[in-house]
């Protein structure tokens, strides 16, 4: 099953990406494809437009070199050849006029009326000519106001604006001539690819962002609908991807010549919805057909694989259950069957390393206790030895007899037939005949105390572990304390422990330091052999395991208490011995 899961996630997931990628290819593909047409559709669009535009500049043109410029206005009339000029291009233009520069009519077609009260020269079409006196002037759509219509006909014009020079009787003057073009040539224009058969759609702004034509142009003036034409006007002359009222639309603009106007063309994403559509479920389909191929597959590859390895895994699941000597099974393809020969030639290997571990082990164990052990013992005696000799040279026999007797007494429970299982009771008396050494050495400048409950008096301890306790104390806690010095010996039971305590009120220490005392950081102490608490934490924990050894709370000027950990395991021979052997505590209880 897991070969075949393996594999068939594995396909899936492959399959899943591939997918993905062929996906996003088509989409993207797609979306290229589309933005590409609606370039191309987009510059044929613009050629329309720069064509029109183009062919109302040769109007305005023609009009001005071919009529104007040959004309005295003061005796001359422009009116007939204006005239005929209109007549040629009747479908594009909706009228021609001429203005001076004091806004005075000199000539203009088809005219019915010219209205009243209409200031020429405030018209933006007329102040943006005069402002730039050598350029082509292109205005919004707006409704033509300067003639009055027999028919009441309103006409929306584009106006194409340009400065002129006047011939008025031999003189030179400026004026302004006026072609308005039909908006409605423009509209068919964009009719032409503003269909319904897509979402896309195309409208003109000019360089200010003001809408000239747009296929919802009657819904925008009236606030139904809106067009984000002034945000458009900054993008470049490419596509751009835009968040317009929560749609995502691609925006490509081409700037039109002569104008500065902006073509824009829309793709909203939505379009593209179908078209994802129809890949989307051919690739599913693709996939589901791949899947299904590769389950039947797997399950006929995984099986022929797997049944010798199930077989295999059997005789290993007997041998993990705890039958050392399992029949390894030896089959199937020639990798199994040597995996099978392999594995039993291992399993007799590790059989006999086990045996070998297990000796090896408990000789390091015991080894390593013996070594520690032989750490406390000179120790010990060196400071015993020290204090005899004091005493001798300050003729203090009586004391000297007294201390010698107490350390033959040591060494007596020090010895113990050679076994490092003693019980808390002569432990405790070993600490006892030391710590009379020690007051006669230091004249009894601090008090001693034991408080030992009896249920502990019977456990097994490791031995010599109390009396470097006391040693520490004295030399670290009782200097200088002036017959203040006090040291507290406490056994006590708690749970399935024992705890042992030497507590004193000296000096103390901070914690940092203290935390150093159970490092091999401790060896660096001045006085002493600088093995004693280190020596004593590593016995327990190597006897009894690591969650046993010693533990230390002090704190400066509030002195110090080392408390021993050890199991509560009442002594007996056996357990002697079989501690001494280096069981732990827990198999040692157990036999």
């Amino acid at each position: 099953m897991t070969i075949s899961a393996s594999f068939t996630i594995v396909s899936v997931c492959c399959l899943c990406f591939l997918g993905i990628v062929l996906y996003r290819q088509f989409e993207q593909q797609e979306v290229n494809l589309t933005v590409e047409n609606s370039g191309q559709l987009l510059e044929q669009t613009a050629r329309s437009l720069e064509d029109y535009l183009r062919s109302m500049r040769r109007i305005s043109d023609a009009m001005y070199y071919s009529v104007i410029k040959d004309k005295d206005i003061a005796s001359e009339s422009l009116d007939e050849e204006m005239y005929l000029l209109y007549a040629a291009n009747t479908e594009k233009v909706v009228s021609i006029a001429c203005y001076t520069v004091d806004g005075s009519l000199v000539a203009a077609t088809p005219v019915a009326t010219v209205k009243q009260n209409v200031d020429v020269t405030a018209q933006e079409w007329f102040t943006d000519a005069m402002d730039q006196l050598e350029n082509f002037h292109f205005s919004v759509p707006h409704v033509q106001n300067l003639f009055d219509d027999s028919t009441y006909r309103y006409d929306w014009v584009i106006s194409l604006s340009r400065t002129v020079e006047l011939n008025d009787n031999g003189t030179s003057v400026l004026g302004v001539l006026l072609v308005d073009m039909d908006y409605g040539s423009l509209e068919d224009l964009f009719e032409k690819v503003n269909t319904d058969a897509t979402s896309e759609y195309f409208y003109l702004m000019d360089q200010n962002g003001n809408i000239i034509y747009h296929p919802k142009q009657d819904l925008i003036h009236s606030g139904l609908c809106q067009e984000n034409n002034l945000e458009a006007i900054s993008y470049g002359d490419e596509s751009t991807t835009e968040v317009f009222e929560g749609e995502k639309r691609i925006v490509t603009q081409r700037t039109i010549s002569y104008t500065g106007w902006k073509l824009v063309s829309v793709v909203p994403m939505s379009s593209f919805v179908t078209m994802q559509d129809n890949s989307r479920y051919l690739i599913v389909m693709l996939i589901a057909l791949s899947l299904l191929a590769m389950v039947i597959v797997n399950q006929l590859v995984s099986r022929r694989i797997t049944m010798p390895l199930r077989r295999l895994n059997d005789s290993v699941k007997e041998w993990e259950a705890g039958n050392m000597e399992p029949d390894i099974y030896v089959g199937g393809s020639s990798e199994v069957e040597h995996l099978g020969l392999t594995l039993r030639a291992t399993l007799a290997q590790i059989q006999e390393l086990m045996q070998d571990i297990v000796v090896e082990q408990e000789e390091k164990r015991k080894s390593e206790l013996d070594a520690l052990q032989s750490q406390i013992n000179p120790h010990f005696l060196y400071n015993t030895l020290d204090s005899i000799v004091w005493m001798i040279t300050g003729e203090r026999y009586d004391e000297a007899v007294f201390m010698i007797q107490q350390l033959a007494s040591l060494f007596r429970i020090s010895l113990s037939r050679g076994s490092t299982i003693i019980r808390v009771e002569d432990e405790i008396r070993h600490a006892q005949n030391y710590m009379n050494i020690q007051k006669i050495r230091y004249k009894n400048t601090f008090r001693v105390d034991f408080d030992i409950d009896e249920d502990v008096l019977h456990c097994c301890t490791v031995k010599l572990v109390v009396q470097p306790l006391l040693e520490n104390a004295i030399y670290y806690g009782m200097e200088g304390m002036d017959d203040e010095g006090e040291i507290l010996v406490r056994g006590y039971r708690m749970g399935g422990d024992v705890y042992l305590e030497v507590r004193d009120n000296g000096l103390g220490m901070p914690e940092e330091e203290a935390a150093r005392l159970l490092t091999d950081s401790a060896r660096e102490r001045k006085r002493g052999s600088g093995v004693g608490l280190i020596n004593v934490h590593n016995r327990i924990r190597l006897r009894f395991g690591e969650s046993y050894g010693l533990e230390i709370e002090t704190a400066p000027d509030e002195g110090m208490t080392v408390r021993i950990h050890i199991p509560y395991i009442l002594f007996t021979e056996e357990t002697q011995r079989l501690l001494d052997e280096g069981k732990r505590p827990e198999e040692a209880e157990n036999e």
